[in-house]
């Protein structure tokens, strides 16, 4: 198996192209025809890691954040990040990153929050926007189902959690041949009438390509009607953070102590108490400032992330309680999350999990 072929895999289940625009994921470096002799997941590839690895005889890490994310020109080992690439690089071990793409997912960073806080009747807090698509095409009636099953299988009409969706209208079509047409039914320069159906579809953005190259293969005509539409349609599924309710509500200091017991935290910095009981919470793993505003207009009641400043905690408005529980803290369960992701991709393969601490903040009490 290559590298590659790993992360074919890893795609398959955390496509790349719903993490964010600025983001650095993907492989970072090694050669993808390089054959696996190992998995190593972390949280970041330090240089700790890249020896471990090494050790382990891994040679692909796949890691939460990138090492290298922005500003990387010269690779001379003058800092840890030029340390950790050059490890890696000189005992050809591979780097693969999800970041984004596993913070925008379903079942991702924040879902792995909200199943440790024991909310229910979650949702995604800042849906993706421009996602999704919508595909109509006109088939004659005779092979619709043969074009519906070539888009379903490239993709298409994947709605949450249902796929092969999609809607048909029947109607009449009219065409005439011209001349250099070559026409799947008809004669040249004679209008031809024909039994058609028009199948339209949702699919996200990403899918686009496949879905059109599956939808011409598929289709008889030598000239293909179809238009593409851009859906303003929050995608419901895709997107950062997310919020649910409590089974019970409780009194904001009881809260906070049940946050600080099930994260393992010292501390914790909130805003001023609204004197509301906490039943609805948002969450956004990392740094989640620019979450604040969903949180209020989803009306959550606390709000957990991580990296604030200052004058962030004063958007609470009195109407929320705002928490920093530090950002490793709030992602420190994404390793395990990608390990027990990639182990029942790989079962027949070593998926290991780093047991070296990357998390930079100490606390002294």
């Amino acid at each position: 198996m290559t590298i590659r072929d790993v992360i074919l895999k890893i795609e398959s289940r955390l496509p790349l192209q719903q993490a964010e625009n600025f983001d650095n994921v993907g492989l970072l470096c090694g050669l993808p025809e390089r054959n696996v002799s190992g998995i190593m997941v972390c949280h970041d590839a330090l240089e700790s890691v890249v020896d471990e690895a090494v050790q382990r005889n891994c040679n692909l890490i796949v890691c939460f954040h990138p090492i290298i994310f922005s500003g990387l020109k010269t690779l001379t080992g003058k800092n840890y990040v030029e340390r950790a690439v050059l490890k890696a690089i000189e005992n050809k071990v591979a780097i693969y990153a999800v970041h984004t793409a596993f913070d925008n997912d379903l079942f991702g960073v924040n879902a792995g929050i909200c199943e440790k806080l024991g909310l229910k009747n979650t949702r995604i807090l800042q849906p993706k926007k421009n996602n999704l698509k919508q595909l109509t095409v006109f088939v004659p009636s005779e092979y619709s189902g043969q074009v519906r099953e070539a888009l379903f299988a490239a993709g298409a009409g994947s709605i949450g959690f249902y796929d092969e969706c999609s809607f048909t209208v029947n109607g009449h079509g009219t065409f005439r041949p011209v001349e250099g047409a070559n026409p799947f039914s008809g004669q040249q320069n004679i209008r031809e009438n024909a039994d058609e159906d028009m199948v339209s579809v949702i699919f996200e953005a990403y899918k686009q390509g496949r879905i059109i190259t599956a939808m011409k293969e598929a289709h008889p005509y030598e000239e293909v009607a179809h238009q593409v539409y851009q859906l303003d349609n929050d995608h419901p599924y895709s997107g950062l953070g997310m919020f649910g309710e409590l089974e019970e509500a409780m009194e904001e200091t009881d809260f906070l102590r049940m946050v600080k017991e099930k994260f393992g935290l010292h501390v914790i910095k909130h805003s001023d108490f609204t004197g509301k009981q906490i039943r609805r919470v948002g969450v956004l793993g990392g740094s989640g400032a620019d979450g604040i505003a969903a949180a209020l207009a989803a009306n959550c009641d606390a709000y957990l992330t991580g990296d604030l400043k200052y004058h962030d905690y004063f958007k609470a408005e009195s109407r929320m309680l705002i928490c920093d529980i530090g950002h490793y803290e709030s992602e420190q369960w994404v390793a395990q999350q990608l390990f027990e992701i990639l182990s029942q991709k790989f079962s027949t393969f070593a998926v290991s999990k780093s047991s070296e601490k990357t998390n930079p903040v100490n606390y002294f009490l």
